[in-house]
């Protein structure tokens, strides 16, 4: 038994003190939004995209105009005095989107506003993947249904490039939000990014999506 030993030891080599042990592989990063794919991409990819291929003649599935990203900025004017109100708008986004926002802060200063450049005056949250359909999933079927006299919103309110954009006065329209635990109304706005050409794709890609936009 001796002598397998020292053979067996022969072979692995010479032993180097302190010579670390291999690292374990670290774990593999969670999924932003769980396990189950976002409904709207579902959606999205069984049939809005043969949908639109039919309807606009798209020879090929990429040539689909699709979401690319969403934005949602929160204005705090009152934050370059209170730095209590940034935290109460920063946990506002938190609690809407389920990520961090960066605090968004003036590029120059302006005396009538009594504005500084470098003074923080809003939160920004910018949401890809999986967290931006589930938003746009919530933000259609459940925070504009919430607006008082809701009408659907404006046709018009796209950029010339395919983007749309959609202001909301509260954020108590959400009903992740909890009215006891806020300070004050606040309004919020909401920049839809997508890979459209012309903001008639636009538009026929939101709608499709479940947009309601106004007659």
């Amino acid at each position: 038994m001796a002598k397998a030993e020292k053979a067996q030891a022969a072979k692995a080599g010479p032993k180097v003190a302190g010579t670390p042990k291999e690292a374990p592989a670290p774990p593999s990063r969670p999924r932003a939004a769980g396990t189950v794919p976002p409904r709207l991409r579902v959606r999205f990819q069984n049939s809005v995209i043969p949908t639109l291929m039919r309807e606009r003649g798209y020879t090929n599935p990429f040539q689909v105009p699709r979401l690319e990203k969403i934005v949602i900025n929160m204005g705090v004017g009152e934050g370059k005095d209170n730095a209590k109100a940034l935290d109460f708008a920063t946990a506002d986004l938190i609690a809407i989107t389920g990520q961090r926002p960066v605090i968004t802060r003036a590029k120059k200063s302006i005396a009538n506003f009594k504005l500084r450049a470098g003074v923080p005056i809003g939160a920004k949250v910018t949401l890809r993947g999986a967290r931006m359909y589930e938003f746009l999933d919530r933000l259609i079927n459940v925070a504009l249904p919430r607006v008082r006299d809701f009408r659907g919103v404006s046709p018009k309110a796209f950029d010339g490039r395919g983007n749309f954009a959609l202001g909301l006065k509260e954020q108590v329209t959400f009903p992740e939000i909890v009215y006891d635990k806020i300070d004050k109304m606040r309004g919020m706005d909401v920049i839809i990014v997508t890979s459209a050409r012309t903001d008639e794709e636009a538009k026929t890609l939101l709608a499709h999506l479940g947009m309601p936009f106004r007659e």
